[in-house]
């Protein structure tokens, strides 16, 4: 792989896989880092690099491979997950509405993100980065069927928390 394919796909995928990193690790900085490493990894081994998924599914594989190596680090467990990664907002929108959409917003991804990493995970690849089953699965390396039972169980214990009201959200 030359360098100019290398920056092409850090230009079409790195603000994405920064957003994917940052589900994970909750930390901006730590997030580029991972990103920052992916790309190092792949120009290394693009040569492995069989074109079975599109290059997207391929370096989110190695940033989802890359964040569960960085939270299972102990120092990196210390520092708790914050912020609100689900942000946005509408021109058209009154200020009363942005701030109850906002507190909603922030609610429900506080709900996702106390989920243990499995079924977190597959929330945000499956609804927020709106990956597919099947890429999913290759993604984090299981089952099509697996990754089916996760967001099945993930949807259950996120009704259980949430009221209809706040399910739509997702």
């Amino acid at each position: 792989m030359n360098e100019e394919t290398l920056k092409g796909h850090m230009s079409a995928h790195g603000e994405y896989l920064i957003r994917l990193a940052y589900m994970y690790v909750k930390s901006w900085q730590s997030a580029e880092d991972i990103v920052q490493e992916v790309f190092v990894i792949f120009y290394r081994k693009s040569d492995q690099y069989r074109e079975q998924a599109s290059v997207k599914t391929y370096l989110a594989k190695i940033t989802v491979n890359l964040c569960h190596t960085h939270l299972k680090n102990w120092k990196n467990r210390i520092s708790l997950f914050a912020g609100n990664a689900f942000s946005s907002s509408s021109d058209c929108e009154t200020p009363e509405t942005l701030l109850t959409g906002k507190q909603l917003k922030h609610h429900v991804a506080q709900t996702i993100l106390q989920l243990p990493i499995h079924y977190r995970e597959v929330i945000l690849l499956y609804y927020y980065q709106e990956f597919s089953v099947t890429e999913i699965s290759h993604i984090l390396d299981c089952p099509e069927g697996t990754v089916k039972t996760r967001l099945s169980r993930a949807r259950a214990t996120l009704r259980k928390k949430l009221d209809q009201s706040d399910m739509e959200v997702i």
